[in-house]
């Protein structure tokens, strides 16, 4: 499915998160579509059972997954309302990191360039620089 670097500065359970992330807003990973069992991708990683339960348990309370007991673990589909809260902090965020970025010295044009990367990347499109 993936690779985990385990010599990262990155805790384990963190670079799950983000590969499962990416999955499913690349929509590699259908809405509704299950996720392995927590017992089988911790013997495909090689990692700690409770590293997979974490993650799982953040990815849902993110909101990209959900659970159902007795199933498994799912993906869930994108809700037509947003999440007002949440969209207001990417947000803030996003402000940030374009600020900083200009104040290193990133004009303008290659923010754009990048946005522009990003949406590619959403839309499932290859990117070229």
């Amino acid at each position: 499915m993936f690779q985990l670097d385990v010599r990262s500065r990155i805790p384990i359970y963190e670079q799950l998160i983000d590969k499962l992330k990416e999955l499913i807003i690349r929509e590699v990973m259908k809405p509704d579509s299950q996720l392995p069992s927590v017992r089988v991708l911790a013997q495909e990683l090689t990692i700690n059972p409770n590293t997979i339960q974490k993650a799982y348990r953040e990815l849902e309370y993110q909101g990209f997954i959900y659970s159902v007991p007795g199933k498994g673990s799912f993906v869930a589909p994108q809700s037509n309302t947003m999440n007002l809260e949440k969209v207001k902090k990417m947000k803030s965020d996003l402000i940030k990191l374009i600020s900083e970025a200009m104040y290193l010295g990133i004009d303008k044009e290659e923010i754009l360039s990048c946005i522009s990367i990003a949406e590619q990347s959403v839309k499932g499109g290859d990117s070229n620089d």
